[in-house]
């Protein structure tokens, strides 16, 4: 049989559509996800490449008119930013490196050992519960909606267990210092 032919597979038509949206409309995509995310080009990169996963998902309903797919494009592009936006405020405040260039030098061997012996008797005061929010947030480094789906839990208790236990700790350090 004759291969040249042959009709091509859906695959390769679709793949051959997928290049061509890709060369058409990727720049301009990413020049607007690199405005919405404050010129960082990491972010914007992969929130175009989200945006490309899921025309592909969505092939089918992707316009074939150059402009109305451009449109589409740029409206599932818009989506997946405020996604990425919404997922980042969804998670606890996450801390900064600490300078440690700032810390007091000198033999503080006592105040370390009953800091450290305070923080376990706190960890250890807390309810199993709020050991394994705090394990999963901040040990596993996993998201709240994660840790939600993890333990079978809305995500509002998430945080909120995250936020009592880390007062708890906060509580008990404090009338240490």
């Amino acid at each position: 049989m004759n291969t040249e032919t042959m009709a091509p597979s859906t695959a390769d038509t679709a793949e051959a559509r997928m290049v061509a949206l890709h060369a058409a409309h990727s720049r301009p995509l990413l020049s607007f996800l690199l405005n919405l995310t404050n010129g960082e080009r990491h972010a914007a990169e992969d929130l175009l490449q989200e945006t490309m996963i899921r025309a592909w998902r969505n092939l089918d309903t992707v316009p074939a008119e150059h402009e109305n797919a451009r449109r589409w494009l740029f409206t599932v592009a818009r989506r997946v930013a405020i996604d990425a936006v919404r997922m980042r405020k969804a998670r606890p405040a996450e801390t900064g490196n600490l300078d440690m260039s700032r810390l007091p030098i000198g033999d503080d061997t006592t105040e370390t050992v009953v800091a450290a012996d305070t923080l376990r008797r706190a960890v250890n005061g807390l309810s199993e519960a709020h050991r394994t929010i705090l394990s999963e947030l901040y040990i596993e480094g996993r998201s709240t909606k994660e840790t939600a789906r993890r333990l079978g839990v809305p995500i509002g208790t998430v945080k909120s267990r995250a936020h009592y236990a880390l007062r708890t700790l906060k509580d008990a350090l404090l009338r240490v210092a």
